[in-house]
């Protein structure tokens, strides 16, 4: 008996001790500067949620985090500044669903496994959007037509290639159509290809929830579907594709907190707890809501299975619509 008490003691230590040093590995903290790299320009959505990121972690620990938009290469120049920064603590950055697209279309060898992954900051589902008195109301019936019609459609929302275009051509290849049933005409941006939908020129754009949500609301689109799991809270009405289509078909565009490639275990760690406590928050919170989002709260080991699984499925997409390289 005294043998068995003396042996759960000595485990009971050895938990202990482990917690300890599990709890002391996330207690780096940085004593300067940090720079915080955005691979895409000032203003727009990855800009915004890197702001309110890097301003809510200075608070955190007390020392600046300054953001730099290194733009260029479809996103190349940002991630491989990211990628290759000194994994110390003081650069980390935004890689966004981007890094899971530009190896397969050949603008660069860099994917998800050069970097560190750290937490999700937040992940936007691709919203089948079209015009008021469209003669579709459900994307099923959009589905249907295009699958009888053939290349009589037209789709837009990004550049050929882009997140949106694969969103799109994916949905169609997930239900059996050709990946091409809706023809993807190019746009410089959502903004551009909600424009050109509501002026007749397309019949159907996909961008983010945030991008359409205004127009929607003020009755000038028509949200069919959103590729997601579960319905958005901004646009309670809107079903998803989950609910809509047999495949299921989901695709978001995600922003994450990362650091070079190699970055200590000691330094995710503190990262990571520091993302988990500020997506807590009600200041997070009301930001999300304000920009028609909802609160992520991802760490770094379920970030890095779901960028594997992001990278496979948007190579597949990639794949079927030509564009691999």
């Amino acid at each position: 008996m005294k043998t068995k008490l003396l042996s759960a003691a000595a485990a009971l230590c050895v938990a202990i001790v482990m917690s300890v040093q599990a709890f002391a590995a996330c207690d780096w903290k940085p004593e300067r500067a940090v720079t915080f790299i955005v691979p895409w320009g000032a203003g727009g959505g990855t800009d915004a949620n890197s702001r309110m990121m890097a301003s809510m972690l200075s608070e955190k620990f007390g020392v600046p985090f300054n953001v730099v938009n290194r733009t260029g290469g479809n996103g190349v120049t940002g991630h491989s500044a990211i990628a290759t920064a000194k994994p110390d603590g003081y650069t980390i950055g935004a890689a966004t669903v981007e890094i899971n697209t530009m190896h397969w279309v050949g603008l660069t060898d860099l994917t998800y496994e050069n970097i560190s992954p750290i937490a999700l900051i937040d992940i936007v589902p691709a919203g089948v959007t079209v015009k008021k008195g469209s003669p579709f109301t459900s994307v099923t019936e959009l589905i249907a037509y295009a699958g009888e019609n053939p290349g009589e459609l037209t789709g837009s929302g990004t550049s050929q290639g882009g997140i949106w275009h694969l969103a799109l051509a994916g949905m169609l290849q997930s239900e059996g159509l050709a990946p091409d049933a809706i023809r993807w005409i190019p746009s410089k941006g959502a903004g551009p290809a909600m424009q050109e939908l509501m002026a007749g020129g397309v019949d159907v754009v996909t961008v983010a929830l945030s991008e359409s949500k205004s127009l929607i609301e003020q009755g000038e689109l028509v949200g069919l579907a959103y590729m997601h799991n579960e319905r958005m809270a901004a646009l309670p009405d809107v079903p998803t594709t989950k609910e809509e289509l047999a495949s299921g078909w989901t695709l978001a565009a995600w922003i994450t907190l990362s650091g070079p490639e190699g970055m200590p275990e000691d330094i995710v760690c503190s990262y990571e707890a520091a993302v988990k406590e500020i997506v807590g928050t009600q200041q997070w919170a009301d930001f999300k809501v304000s920009r028609g989002a909802t609160v992520v709260d991802m760490g770094s080991a379920e970030l890095i299975e779901m960028m594997k699984q992001s990278d496979s499925d948007l190579g597949a997409t990639i794949k079927a619509i030509g564009l691999a390289k």
